[in-house]
């Protein structure tokens, strides 16, 4: 089969073997498949990338010597059942799934596997115990999305929002938006967000942003402060007499960026008792100071992923169609990688195999 394999820490197009099929696994044709912001991680710092997973406890990480088929955000069609399957998803049916195979050795990744490739070529195995039918009527570019919409999900649970909370959302591209998405999904109001990038803002927006901010204009904490006002004062605490009103409510931080210092300007910049949602990927090195988060009694929370629940509750339900703003072949995804460095040009593309 055809597939664009990292090799040599470049995107080439190969002819590769098609997988072959193990007990409970299915054969799939991939029709939409996106590029994730960790996949242009994994290319630019693909030898931190190894050497993180390592130190993280993970048995499987990528031989850098071998091909890799990246591609995690996909939907798919059934082609082929293997041996020991149950069959209850017919050949032709659209299918979305988590980006896992279920072994008797233990889950193995789909996309950052040397032996299991990922949506960025003509065919995958999936697990049949994991296959989510796509619904009629849901587009298969929607359903692609499934898995980066699912991952702004899990960071709003992690966030423990209360009902008085007001969100501040730091960095508005993909991860961002799916933070926001998610966020106006759970009928969390308002939403602050803040972006360099005119086009991330105007996503933003089109996703469920109540507020946006150029920081190059300001800083996104005056303009976080005025939405979050308590509009009924009979729920504002009492403020002691040296603290200017008016009551704020209390602030959780959607650190969406992964980019060395941001962290930390984070930590100096929120208000006592903030909590900080960490769900950017920062593959760099960073420092913090702690003493920042001690005198202010933060909270941080670093998030990765979701749960199966998590993932099966998101298919269908974000309305995500903006996101998309390109599509490639698989003779043009290395030049998609180097596109999507452009804010103002892509938020998402879609891999077309």
């Amino acid at each position: 089969m055809r597939a664009v394999v990292m090799r040599d820490r470049a995107l080439v197009v190969a002819d590769v073997p098609a997988p072959e099929l193990g007990p409970g696994e299915v054969l799939v044709r991939t029709l939409a498949c996106g590029i994730c912001g960790s996949d242009l991680h994994a290319l630019k710092h693909a030898e931190r990338f190894v050497e993180i997973s390592r130190r993280s406890g993970n048995p499987r990480v990528m031989d850098l010597s071998r091909d890799v088929v990246m591609g995690h955000e996909f939907c798919a069609e059934i082609v082929e059942h293997g041996p020991e399957t149950t069959r209850a998803l017919k050949a032709g049916t659209r299918v979305c799934s988590r980006p896992t195979l279920v072994r008797p050795t233990g889950p193995q990744s789909i996309g950052y596997s040397n032996d299991n490739p990922g949506g960025y070529g003509e065919y995958m195995r999936l697990s049949e115990a994991l296959l989510l039918e796509v619904p009629n009527g849901l587009s298969t570019e929607h359903a692609a999305l499934t898995e980066p919409m699912a991952v702004g999900v899990h960071a709003v649970v992690k966030a423990r929002l209360e009902p008085d909370d007001a969100p501040l959302v730091i960095g508005c591209g993909p991860v961002g938006l799916a933070v926001i998405a998610a966020l106006r999904l759970r009928g969390v109001r308002p939403i602050v967000a803040a972006d360099f990038s005119r086009r991330r803002r105007e996503l933003a927006l089109a996703l469920g942003a109540d507020v946006v901010i150029d920081p190059a204009q300001g800083g996104p904490w005056t303009s976080w402060r005025e939405a979050a006002v308590y509009r009924d004062a009979s729920r504002a605490p009492a403020l002691p007499p040296w603290i200017a009103g008016p009551a704020v409510r209390p602030a959780v931080v959607f650190e969406c960026v992964g980019v060395p210092g941001v962290l930390d300007e984070l930590m100096a910049a929120s208000p006592r008792g903030t909590r900080i949602v960490v769900v950017g990927v920062c593959m760099e090195p960073d420092t913090i100071h702690p003493m920042l988060g001690i005198s202010k009694e933060l909270n941080l929370q670093f998030v990765l992923g979701y749960t199966p629940d998590e993932f099966a509750a998101t298919l269908g339900e974000i309305p995500a169609a903006p996101l998309i703003t390109g599509e490639a072949g698989l003779d043009s995804v290395a030049q998609a990688f180097v596109d999507l460095g452009s804010p103002e040009r892509h938020a998402k593309i879609l891999v077309r195999p």
